[in-house]
C-alpha cells in the first residue's frame, strides 16, 4: 500500500499510439507529480493496437507498479470516439484526468487541475494560447473554432485541448451521449461551470503524431455537422437567393433580345457559366447534405463496443 492510499482517488487516463519513446518519461513525470500530491492515484494508458513495442513497455512497467493499468484494444479505433469513451468505463477515481501521452499536455499542470477540482469546478480543461507545432497549423484551428463558434447552435469553448479533468458526476452524464459527440461540445450543452487553464501547448518529446491533415478535415466537418444546422438552413438561403439572381439575368436577356433582336446576340458563355456554377453548387450542397445523413447512418447503425484483446492492471 501507497501512503497515499488514504485520499481521494484520481484517475489519469492516457490514450496512446505507437509512444515507445513516450510512455516511460510520462509514466515517470506523472507519478513524480502525484506522489507530490498526496492523493491515491492510477494510471490508465489504452494502446490503440501499436506496433512499435508500446505494449511490451506497459506490460513491463505495470508489473513493477500497481498504480498502472493499461487496455489494449483489438485494433486502433481512432483519438476520439469509442475508444476514449471505453476507457471510462474502467475508471475507478472521483476524478479523471485525460491527457495526451505525447509530452503536448504538461503533466506538470495536473496539481493546478486538482486544485481547481477541490475548490468546486466539476469540468477543468487545458486552453491552448500558443503553440509549438507550428504558426500555420495553430491559425488554422483558430480559425476552425471561430466558424464552429459562429455557427454553433451552443455557444463553444475555444481551443480546448487534450488535457481535462472530469468530475465522477460529469463522467457518467457524458457517457449517456451519443458516442461519436466530442466532449470539448458537450461541455457547452450540458451546461457546467467549466474552469480553463490557459497555457502554451509544447512539441511532441517523441515520436510523430499519426493525426494527419484528412483526419483533421474529418473531425472539422464532423464538428461541424454535429454542433450545427446552420448549414442546411444556409443552402435554403442561398438557394432562393440563387433563384432569385438567376431569374433576375433571365430576363434581362430575355427583355435585350426581344428589343434588339437582330443585333444582340447572347452566345453560349452565359449558358454555360450558369450551368457550371449551379452544377458546382448543387455539389457542395449535395455534399453537406451527404455529411448528416453519415451522421444519421452512424446513429442508427449499431456498431460494435470497443473490443479488448488485453487488460492489465484490472479486477476480473
Amino acid at each position: 500500500m501507497n501512503e497515499n492510499d488514504g485520499g481521494k482517488l484520481i484517475s489519469i487516463c492516457l490514450p496512446c499510439y505507437n509512444e515507445i519513446g513516450n510512455i516511460r518519461p510520462m509514466y515517470e513525470s506523472i507519478t513524480k507529480v502525484m506522489v507530490e500530491t498526496g492523493y491515491r492515484y492510477e494510471i490508465i494508458f489504452t494502446d490503440n493496437c501499436s506496433t512499435d513495442g508500446t505494449r511490451e513497455l506497459l506490460r513491463e512497467i505495470a508489473k513493477t507498479d500497481d498504480h498502472v493499468k493499461a487496455l489494449f484494444n483489438s485494433r486502433n479505433y481512432g483519438v476520439d470516439g469509442r475508444s476514449g469513451r471505453n476507457t471510462m468505463k474502467y475508471v475507478s477515481g472521483e476524478v479523471m484526468i485525460a491527457l495526451a501521452a505525447d509530452f503536448q499536455d504538461p503533466p506538470e499542470l495536473i496539481p493546478e487541475f486538482i486544485k481547481h477540482w477541490e475548490a468546486g469546478y466539476k469540468v477543468v480543461c487545458g486552453q491552448k494560447v500558443g503553440s509549438e507545432e507550428g504558426r500555420l497549423k495553430y491559425s488554422l484551428r483558430h480559425l476552425y473554432y471561430r466558424i464552429i463558434r459562429l455557427i454553433s447552435d451552443i455557444p463553444q469553448y475555444e481551443h480546448i485541448s487534450g488535457i481535462t479533468l472530469m468530475d465522477r458526476e460529469v463522467l457518467d452524464e457524458f457517457q449517456k451521449t451519443d458516442y461519436d459527440y466530442y466532449f470539448r461540445f458537450a461541455l457547452a450543452d450540458m451546461g457546467y461551470t467549466v474552469k480553463l487553464i490557459q497555457y502554451k501547448q509544447q512539441a511532441r518529446k517523441s515520436g510523430k503524431s499519426s493525426y494527419n491533415v484528412w483526419r483533421s478535415l474529418s473531425f472539422s466537418i464532423n464538428s461541424m455537422v454535429t454542433t450545427s444546422t446552420v448549414p442546411l438552413r444556409l443552402m435554403t438561403v442561398l438557394g432562393i437567393v440563387l433563384s432569385f439572381i438567376t431569374f433576375i439575368i433571365g430576363l434581362f436577356y430575355l427583355v435585350f433580345k426581344l428589343r434588339y433582336w437582330n443585333t444582340f446576340n447572347a452566345g453560349s458563355a452565359p449558358i454555360l457559366i450558369g450551368v457550371f456554377f449551379i452544377g458546382s453548387i448543387q455539389l457542395f450542397f449535395l455534399g453537406i447534405i451527404g455529411e448528416y445523413i453519415g451522421v444519421i447512418l452512424r446513429k442508427v447503425t449499431r456498431q460494435p463496443d470497443v473490443i479488448l484483446s488485453e487488460k492489465i492492471g484490472f479486477d476480473s
